[in-house]
């Protein structure tokens, strides 16, 4: 004997099922608004999850923790920096415009990005010692690449000088950046043409 089973029928659901791939990315951009508006600690995964409209448990999921979550902010913030200053330098002709294109991109991704950028430099606010991590790996990042950089001007240096020129510029264009802010007047640009001003004689080999 055969019982029918009657299958009931699929409730409408108000919410598009996204992609994996998708719902993160929407996560993450809602995450780095929440942290850098209100910081780490004040930051609740009960708010970004309603902001997101999933469940708590489901954002815990993707992520982990609240620490997971920003770990995924700050490496998703390093990829983009990276990606913004490689495009400046593919474009550029010859080193001085090298290192002046690649500060500019720094500088713009502070304006373009402002969410990634204050929870760069919000580091002191964030007592855990795997975020202080990410965020030395992003400047490394940086770092090598600003060797890499000043390696086409300037053959002539060793490594230690190399790396430690890299490290000041990197270094003072944090610190400019940060002036920025109180500066609402001070572009991009304006920021570039201070700082390169200030470097372009180290562009130049020592004579003879």
């Amino acid at each position: 004997m055969f019982v029918e089973i009657q299958q009931a029928p699929a409730q409408p659901s108000g919410r598009k099922r996204l992609p994996r791939a998708e719902r993160e990315r929407q996560i993450l951009e809602v995450a780095e608004q929440v942290f850098a508006a209100g910081g780490y600690q004040d930051t609740s995964m009960d708010e970004i999850a309603q902001r997101v409209g999933l469940s708590k448990p489901m954002l815990y999921e993707y992520f982990g923790s609240k620490e997971g979550l920003l770990l995924a902010c700050l490496e998703r913030a390093k990829r983009e920096l990276l990606d913004a200053t490689t495009r400046a330098a593919a474009r550029a002709e010859g080193p001085e415009q090298l290192l002046h294109d690649c500060l500019q991109a720094f500088f713009r991704f502070g304006e373009e990005h402002a969410q990634a950028w204050a929870l760069l430099r919000n580091e002191a606010a964030i007592p855990n010692s795997s975020v202080h991590t990410e965020l030395e790996s992003i400047r490394a990042q940086q770092t090598e690449v600003t060797m890499g950089l000043l390696q086409v001007s300037r053959p002539d240096l060793d490594p230690v000088q190399l790396e430690a020129f890299a490290e000041s510029i990197i270094g003072a264009a944090e610190r400019l950046a940060l002036w920025r802010e109180g500066r609402p007047d001070i572009t991009a640009e304006d920021a570039t043409r201070h700082l390169f001003a200030l470097l372009l004689p180290s562009l130049q080999p020592p004579a003879g």
